[in-house]
């Protein structure tokens, strides 16, 4: 099942169920999140409940999404109360990729860079039994519900950022219910969304490059993650030509840790099972455009497409001034 968020033509927020080309509305909830809260309550799955409450009403997909009217598939109605995190170096990528990298992570461990030790670590411990923890993997923090771009909205970078590159990933989306406890509501397809130029000027800035925008959607996939994955990452020049393709794999057959054992590792803090927040966690990429020295300029759109989540992911990039901030004293 798929479900989507929108505006109808008059503002007013709605969510349903997405079939082929047809959006079909969910009756009593108008949003995701009531409706997960309305599941967890009376202990009932999402798949079930929202095909219990679908009525007759529809819309067009193409209509809603050229009009600029989806919304990502989760948020919260204060994005204060909405974590936006993420995990890195979680992904063995293509054939080659994998075996470029088993090469890199070989021989003693102190001859490796942190990125690369972390990594390792990774392989040797990240797919620990079911019920047990792993290592623990890279973590970063990008922000609350306010940096979440649907579909169709800019990805907007701050003047002072040294590149604004995608990182087409996989995210899980979570409600923390009344007891405290994190609840999956399915996946989405994202636009991680990095200052990769900064982050490589050195790894301690990899903190300052993930505080940045990110896109969502369009479709929550509600139930379990495919093991394997496939989708294709393109950047579109000002005229919508592709100028830069490849393809992406992901799911757990695709990776180096297990989805659980990254889950186990964001929500261990009692920070993270604060009822009723919202988080949207990042698993993570093994596809860059920048390694191939592309350089995304504003007016350029990226698109992330897999056929297991429905339409395509579609942002331009945009910027936004930002001066010298200043702090005024009391």
């Amino acid at each position: 099942m798929l479900l989507v968020q929108f505006k109808t033509e008059d503002g007013a927020r709605r969510v349903g169920v997405l079939e082929h080309d047809t959006i079909r509305v969910i009756d009593g909830y108008d949003s995701t999140y009531a409706l997960a809260q309305a599941a967890i309550r009376a202990k009932r799955g999402l798949a079930a409940l929202a095909a219990e409450a679908v009525g007759t009403g529809t819309e067009d997909y193409a209509t809603v999404a050229n009009a600029g009217r989806l919304l990502a598939p989760l948020d919260h109605a204060d994005p204060a109360h909405c974590y936006v995190t993420g995990t890195g170096l979680t992904h063995l990528g293509s054939a080659d990729t994998r075996d470029a990298m088993h090469k890199k992570i070989g021989g003693a461990v102190e001859s490796l860079s942190d990125s690369m030790k972390m990594f390792r670590m990774g392989v040797e411990g990240g797919k620990p039994p079911a019920g047990t923890a792993g290592v623990q993997p890279e973590w970063f923090y990008k922000g609350d519900g306010s940096i979440v771009a649907a579909s169709g909205q800019p990805l907007r970078m701050p003047e002072f950022a040294l590149d604004g590159g995608e990182e087409p990933e996989i995210a899980g989306l979570y409600v923390i219910g009344d007891d405290g406890q994190p609840y999956r509501l399915g996946y989405a397809i994202g636009n991680e969304f990095s200052d990769h130029v900064t982050e490589r000027l050195n790894y301690l800035y990899l903190a300052h490059s993930k505080l940045r925008a990110c896109g969502l959607g369009p479709a929550l996939l509600v139930g379990e993650l495919p093991p394997h994955v496939e989708g294709t990452s393109r950047i579109l020049d000002g005229q919508g030509q592709v100028r830069w393709q490849k393809a992406f794999v992901s799911g757990e057959q695709n990776m180096s840790h297990t989805i659980a054992n990254l889950e186990h590792h964001h929500f261990k803090y009692p920070l993270f099972r604060r009822a009723g927040d919202v988080h949207i966690h990042f698993f993570g990429t093994a596809t860059l455009s920048v390694a191939d020295n592309i350089v995304v300029q504003p007016g350029e759109t990226f698109e992330i497409a897999a056929p297991a989540f429905g339409p395509a992911l579609r942002n331009t990039l945009a910027t936004y001034p930002a001066g010298i901030a200043k702090v005024t004293p009391l």
